[in-house]
């Protein structure tokens, strides 16, 4: 019985503990020209084991479920314990009846300031702001899960786009760059306030029915899901129309045009002549992508 016992109470704690995301942070100072500093080694390891272990919903993920990103910071500068950087957040999604992992989020903020004290302790609050670091993260880490979520139901990461716009909200009060709207069009602010408006309902739509209709049944049928793929494209006409060159659609094809490249250049032909339109149309600058597409 004690046995039994200590198995259930063995299952439970592992199943309270797992958190979201299985996320790889590297910090690179190289610029600064001290990159071999041990603080740098030791913001890296924190923020490794924040990024993981922090319970960033009340949901229970089992370890494959988790979902796979990448956080890659590099520091510019640095004085005493005021750092300047950029952040690139990163994050896959898998396939169904595949190994692939499909390349959803791809996001390069250059609005990175913040403060850190060796072995500070990193907490992150839903409500109330803690720190620029921790907001930061917190908010791409909830950006992340939103789309995430969005690729699996039709707008099902709301409730993590509303904890982002909340982490936007009690941010911009301290001052720092891109939670305002005068922070300009590809800010943190601009992110999620594009994506939470009717304005770019279209990108949330596609989200969904580019994954979940296309590429989870390309293990059943490769023709069929390479059109659904490219109606789901289509769409970004009407966006286009109402927001040309939009922020919201250059991430999309930052983190996707590689992958589009590939499934339309390989496996059975489709009808492509207003995806080849539409691509060029919303976005040119892959346009040498997109000319490797074969009809």
């Amino acid at each position: 019985m004690n046995k039994i016992l200590t198995v259930l109470l063995l299952f439970f704690s592992l199943s309270v503990t797992s958190q979201e995301l299985n996320c790889s942070v590297v910090v690179n100072a190289q610029q600064t020209g001290n990159q071999n500093l041990q603080i740098f080694k030791t913001l890296e390891k924190q923020l490794t084991e924040f990024v993981n272990n922090t319970a960033w919903t009340n949901k229970t993920f089992a370890p494959q479920e988790r979902i796979d990103c990448g956080i890659f910071i590099n520091i510019t500068e640095y004085n005493n314990d005021n750092y300047k950087a950029t952040i690139q957040v990163q994050s896959s999604r898998p396939i169904y009846g595949s190994t692939y992992g499909s390349p959803v989020y791809n996001v390069n903020d250059k609005d990175f300031v913040f403060k850190y004290l060796e072995f500070q302790n990193l907490i992150y609050n839903p409500n109330q702001f803690q720190s620029n670091l921790v907001s930061v993260l917190a908010f791409h880490i909830y950006m992340v899960l939103g789309i995430d979520a969005d690729t699996f139901k039709p707008n099902g990461g709301d409730e993590y786009f509303k904890q982002a716009q909340t982490i936007v909200n009690y941010s911009q009060q301290e001052g720092s760059a891109g939670w305002r709207l005068e922070d300009g069009l590809q800010s943190r602010f601009a992110l999620i306030d594009n994506v939470r408006s009717s304005t770019y309902k279209e990108y949330r739509d596609v989200m969904y029915a580019y994954h979940r209709e296309g590429l989870d049944n390309m293990h059943n049928d490769v023709k069929k899901a390479k059109a659904t793929i490219a109606s789901a494209l289509n769409r970004f006409n009407e966006l286009h129309k109402r927001r040309p060159n939009s922020y919201l659609l250059r991430t999309f094809f930052d983190a996707k045009a590689d992958e589009i490249e590939d499934i339309f250049t390989d496996g059975p032909s489709v009808e492509i002549t207003e995806l080849m339109s539409t691509l060029n149309r919303v976005a040119p600058m892959h346009s040498s992508k997109w000319r490797n597409i074969k009809f």
